[in-house]
């Protein structure tokens, strides 16, 4: 066990199975969105390849899973300070704006369909659909999580580094939609 002191003195482990199971999972999450996010790229070199419109409201949904991320970010720091409230707070928003995501998203889902994009419309539509859920069922799983870790620190700090995860593969994927 490896651990160091605490800004309240407190031992604070680094090493936790809780940490360690984390790590593995981001790993394995990490290589699925890379594999997906490849076969996207060789993909667009189809001849039925037709780009999808960029709704604009993921510009929105992004740059709130940005502020989710932030206010996350913000509640660890709360935490660590020994500010519980800021921390609750900090918590509820990004749980919040995370949940505001999720509904963002299904409504670009929506305005791509009245569009008359689906599912099986062609290949672009299939990856976006495809890259967009699975990012969303994560996504949903932490929120789902959620409900049990401000009980623990340490669970409340793994949840911070998944959602700190899921901004980073999300912009990623936003990255590739829009530059393709």
């Amino acid at each position: 066990m490896i651990s160091h002191h605490s800004a309240n003195g407190s031992r604070e482990r680094f090493i936790t199975p809780g940490r360690v199971g984390l790590w593995l999972f981001l790993a394995v999450a990490t290589m699925i969105f890379a594999a997906l996010s490849s076969a996207y790229i060789v993909r667009m070199g189809s001849s039925d390849w037709h780009s999808l419109p960029k709704p604009g409201l993921l510009w929105v949904n992004t740059a709130i899973l940005l502020l989710s991320s932030a206010a996350l970010q913000g509640a660890r720091w709360a935490e660590r300070q020994g500010n519980g409230r800021g921390a609750r707070l900090g918590f509820i928003a990004g749980a919040v704006l995370n949940a505001l995501f999720l509904f963002g998203q299904i409504w670009a889902w929506l305005v791509l369909q009245r569009l008359g994009y689906f599912l099986n419309t062609n290949p672009s539509s299939s990856f976006f659909y495809l890259l967009t859920a699975l990012h969303g069922i994560h996504l949903l799983g932490g929120l789902v999580v959620a409900a049990w870790t401000v009980r623990s620190h340490e669970r409340f700090q793994l949840f911070v580094t998944y959602c700190h995860f899921l901004t980073i593969a999300w912009v990623v994927l936003f990255a590739l939609i829009i530059l393709t």
